[in-house]
């Protein structure tokens, strides 16, 4: 429970558990609760911009579909202080342009942003909020708690599989205990939320979510020679913004009732 508070107080704005390095070494299995916890928050915002609950049928919208989207979007990241934007975009300053590693370290250290960093993350949050607008009412609400989780895995994913590359940084004191038993934690309250809150259909969430942070996480280690906090970040932001767009575009596709809890595709 120690590992839970460090989580919470690190991935959220939310002043609790420590910053001692035995809390966040042991922090890393509960990512993906902490990423349910603030689906809740975001799903709870969604039913109070509605009128009434409309979680299964259509309903009046109280604030125009796009504002809600973009309110969402900018309260998610309050709750996280930015700190995965803010590696997102260094991450695009320091991978995008046409530099040797030691370059590249450099420039994901330094606070500055740059033209890289400005145009991806205007591009990312453009995506998040057309993806929450374009997600039907049916279906909704499972989508909005269950992707912050599956980012947060994907990032403990990324942060497991490949090497560190700097001697000191902020995501050192992760790394102190060998967190294989802490992965497969977290896979397990993946899987079971995915099917609790999606059904079936949400298993190809789970896979663009694992399939985007691994191959976000492997560019970078080719090009840095092991990841970095900022790559974590990044990793966060891209798999977020994938698994919108993609429940987004299957239930467009498919059927606007297709992500539903397991219990609507038992009966």
């Amino acid at each position: 429970m120690t590992g839970l508070g460090s989580a919470i107080g690190f991935l959220t704005i939310l002043p609790v558990g420590s910053r001692d390095p035995a809390g966040l070494a042991s922090s890393r299995m509960w990512f993906p609760i902490v990423g349910l916890l603030l689906g809740v928050v975001l799903s709870g915002l969604d039913l109070l911009m509605h009128w009434g609950y409309p979680l299964f049928r259509e309903e009046p919208y109280l604030f125009p579909p796009f504002l809600g989207a973009v309110f969402l979007v900018v309260v998610l990241i309050i709750l996280t202080r930015a700190l995965h934007l803010d590696g997102f975009m260094d991450s695009c300053d320091g991978l995008l342009g046409s530099f040797d590693r030691e370059r590249r370290l450099e420039i994901m250290r330094d606070s500055h942003v740059g033209a890289f960093a400005v145009t991806g993350v205007a591009g990312l949050l453009l995506v998040k909020a057309a993806a929450l607008v374009s997600l039907p009412s049916v279906g909704r609400m499972w989508v909005l708690l269950l992707f912050p989780c599956l980012s947060r895995w994907a990032m403990q994913l990324v942060l497991q599989v490949f090497p560190y590359v700097r001697s000191r940084g902020i995501a050192t004191p992760f790394l102190e205990r060998s967190g294989w038993w802490q992965l497969a934690a977290g896979l397990v309250v993946t899987l079971v939320a995915t099917l609790a809150l999606t059904g079936p259909f949400g298993l190809v969430l789970w896979g663009g979510a694992t399939a985007t942070g691994w191959g976000v996480g492997s560019w970078a280690a080719k090009q840095l020679g092991g990841t970095t906090g900022d790559v974590y970040g990044a990793v966060n932001e891209v798999v977020e913004a994938v698994v919108l767009a993609l429940a987004a575009v299957l239930a467009h596709g498919l059927s606007d009732s297709l992500f539903a809890p397991i219990h609507e595709w038992a009966w």
